[in-house]
């Protein structure tokens, strides 16, 4: 097994903590590989059976590494939400707000940009709707990623594998009588919006309100936020829904092709 070299690592520290590069190295790894057993790991770094296992038990500790049934060391969620962390960094509120302003300017609806924080949804940035009656802008509020459309977006863009490492040992939250409520159905649902290219909401964090959102995906092919369109059920029309659906694809092919 040879050695992982990370393009932007510098010099060697004057001192450096043996215990911490190895745990480093072993993450590098899985940049290369699926998957490790014990018997990789202590050829691959050199040491004896029980270090490695330290260090592997550690990981499992801090979520960056999980052990299936086998026995078989895979990634953990929380490289995932640190990957995701990273990439929403950019100022994507920036980049999206004119996205934004045409979709209120369109439809007349409150619409948001949304990012994922593990299985949650952040509203980072809003526009709300003129109507009387309308859809208040969620600007900095926190709400289960299963139970927006927002939300379903960007967790269809992880692969199944990585969405069961995110919900591994969770109850789903159920807000409404349509959340949501098993990780099986949740599956199901993000296979459709896969297929789809965007997700839906009908009543589930709000028994009175409806979305569409699709994920905005940078140039690298990276999920850094979604864009919901929100509005009364009642005036989430199948034309409605329809042509929303459109304008945000061609907006999400827009996004990739400026962004970087």
């Amino acid at each position: 097994m040879r050695e992982v070299h990370n393009p932007g690592e510098g010099r060697l520290p004057s001192y450096p903590i043996a215990s911490v590069d190895n745990a480093l190295r072993l993450l590098l790894l899985f940049r290369e590989q699926q998957s490790l057993r014990l018997t990789d790991a202590c050829n691959y770094l050199g040491v004896a059976h029980s270090t490695a296992h330290r260090l592997l038990a550690m990981l499992i500790h801090r979520g960056f590494v999980c052990q299936d049934e086998n026995r078989v060391y895979r990634p953990g969620p929380m490289l995932v939400d640190i990957g995701l962390a990273a990439v929403q960094k950019m100022d994507v509120r920036m980049q999206a707000r004119p996205f934004l302003e045409k979709l209120a300017n369109e439809f007349g609806e409150t619409v948001h940009l949304v990012s994922l924080e593990r299985d949650q949804v952040r509203y980072i940035d809003a526009i709300e709707s003129g109507h009387a009656l309308r859809v208040i802008a969620r600007t900095g509020q926190v709400l289960p990623a299963h139970c927006t459309s927002a939300g379903k977006a960007l967790l269809g863009e992880l692969t199944p594998a990585q969405v069961r490492m995110l919900y591994a040992g969770k109850e789903l939250v159920k807000i409404t009588a349509n959340s949501i409520s098993s990780l099986d159905v949740l599956e199901q649902v993000l296979a459709e919006v896969r297929i789809q290219g965007y997700a839906v909401n009908h009543g589930e964090n709000d028994e009175s309100v409806g979305s569409v959102a699709v994920a905005l995906v940078n140039a690298l092919d990276r999920p850094v936020a979604s864009i919901a369109v929100a509005m009364p059920e009642n005036r989430m029309l199948p034309g409605i829904q329809t042509h929303i659906v459109q304008v945000l694809k061609d907006m999400r092919q827009q996004f990739r092709n400026i962004t970087y």
